[in-house]
């Protein structure tokens, strides 16, 4: 938004003409005229992304300017400028949608930073309406939103694969999309027709886990008074996941790998085994090649589920997916309590983008969650985020490149941080991170960040 363009109306020639020369010298386009009534003109033929106008003139005035962008022009901000200056007009200002009330004699430099400020927002709230319709133009299909470098490339990677029927294994931390990979590499493959059967192996014990993928007949046990097909039968011709596969016990890794190689299932209490066309996807947050490497998980059944790998990144590895995300979200939540939000305030978005989400989607999706249901007008504002998001930044400890960070790493990652959020101010990132001003900067110096 550099090149904004902008209406400026003053009836003081002097002020006008300053403001025009420092707008243009920012780069703004800038119209500039005396008259309220000539402003009213401009804005009946062009829309503007900032008007600044004084607030007392002849004729027409700039609540009447005001008003006329609210309904021509409702993207556009307006910040009123006035020689008196009092409590009720700026709250009147503010009440009718004034962007921002500055008393003269005002300096150059506030209003610079008022106007840097709206066209900011102005470019948040576009951003914010593009990713709603990128949201809606998707909605009911199986799609996976991201702007992201990385996941594109996971994406493309999917949709290769996905025909060719062979086995996957989707690792990832928790609340990083998983299933939804599971179900995106099933809905472009040829099963997709077929079934898509998902089942979490640590959330049964070994015995039922055993029932609900191998079923079995009536008169297996006590109670069985029908046959029951298994999850793995019912996947017949589709696709079945096993989410958290490293939870599943030796005994029955034994038995799935038989079903995987053989490509057929016995029921409990059966005698005659079923054949079966499946598709497996197996998932786990752990890393499952050190298990195998130690002999906690088979390496048989690992080489059986990982003929292709995919590998998902944390979301704070794919920050720009977060506004996406928030919105698709958003939309979903709004849906199904009723009520009528439907936007993000750019502060709010602005919180969420530097949070680092431990919890991955799944907590972006809660805390939205959370957000439209305290909501009270049509916008999530910061009020209504948790206060870890409004009153810290809750760092995560994550492996680089598939290692753990050394503790020097740390320091760095964690001192650019502290002088990132100070503004680059060294003696109070000094102060915040209890050194005096020379060990920081020698520590700048060692870690080359000068």
């Amino acid at each position: 938004m550099k090149h904004g363009k902008l209406l400026i109306v003053d009836d003081e020639k002097v002020a006008l003409r300053n403001l025009e020369h420092v707008m243009k010298k920012e780069g703004y386009e800038v119209v500039a005229t005396q008259s309220g009534g000539n402003a009213l003109a401009h804005l009946d033929k062009q829309a503007f992304d900032v008007v600044l106008t004084d607030l007392r003139m002849e004729k027409v005035d700039g609540m009447q300017i005001l008003a006329k962008c609210r309904a021509s022009h409702p993207d556009t901000e307006v910040i009123l400028i006035t020689g008196y200056a009092t409590l009720d007009s700026a709250v009147e200002a503010m009440k009718h949608g004034a962007f921002y009330y500055i008393a003269k004699p005002f300096r150059l430099d506030e209003v610079r930073k008022v106007v840097a400020e709206a066209l900011e927002k102005i470019r948040l709230r576009r951003e914010n309406r593009a990713l709603r319709e990128e949201v809606e133009r998707f909605q009911g299909k199986v799609k996976i939103l991201t702007q992201s470098a990385q996941m594109q490339r996971l994406l493309e990677l999917a949709r290769q694969i996905a025909p060719t029927d062979c086995n996957v294994l989707v690792t990832g931390e928790s609340g990083t999309g998983k299933e939804l990979f599971a179900r995106y590499l099933h809905h472009h493959s040829r099963r997709e027709a077929g079934p898509f059967v998902a089942i979490n192996c640590g959330a049964f014990n070994e015995e039922l886990l055993a029932n609900e993928l191998f079923g079995h007949v009536k008169g297996a046990f006590t109670g069985a008074q029908a046959d029951k097909p298994g999850l793995i039968a019912a996947a017949d011709g589709g696709t079945l996941f096993l989410d958290e596969i490293t939870e599943m016990s030796p005994a029955m890794q034994v038995k799935l790998l038989r079903a995987i190689q053989e490509r057929e299932v016995l029921p409990l209490g059966a005698t005659k085994p079923l054949k079966v066309d499946v598709r497996f996807i197996a998932a786990t947050n752990r890393n499952i090649i050190d298990m195998a490497k130690s002999g906690d998980f088979r390496q048989d059944l690992f080489f059986r589920l990982n003929v292709v790998n995919l590998t998902l990144p944390p979301l704070s590895e794919r920050r720009e997916d977060i506004p996406l995300l928030a919105l698709h979200f958003l939309g979903k939540c709004a849906a199904r309590m009723g009520k009528d939000v439907g936007e993000i305030s750019p502060e709010a978005l602005e919180l969420l983008k530097a949070y680092d989400f431990p919890g991955n989607v799944r907590e972006l999706e809660n805390i939205v969650e959370r957000g439209v249901a305290l909501a009270t007008g049509k916008t999530i504002e910061a009020a209504h985020l948790p206060d870890d998001l409004r009153e810290l930044a809750i760092r995560t400890f994550r492996k680089k490149d598939g290692r753990l960070p050394s503790l020097e790493e740390q320091e760095r990652d964690y001192i650019q941080w502290v002088l990132k959020e100070a503004g680059g101010n060294q003696t109070l990132a000094a102060q915040i991170l209890g050194i005096d001003r020379v060990s920081l900067w020698r520590k700048l110096k060692r870690y080359q960040m000068e």
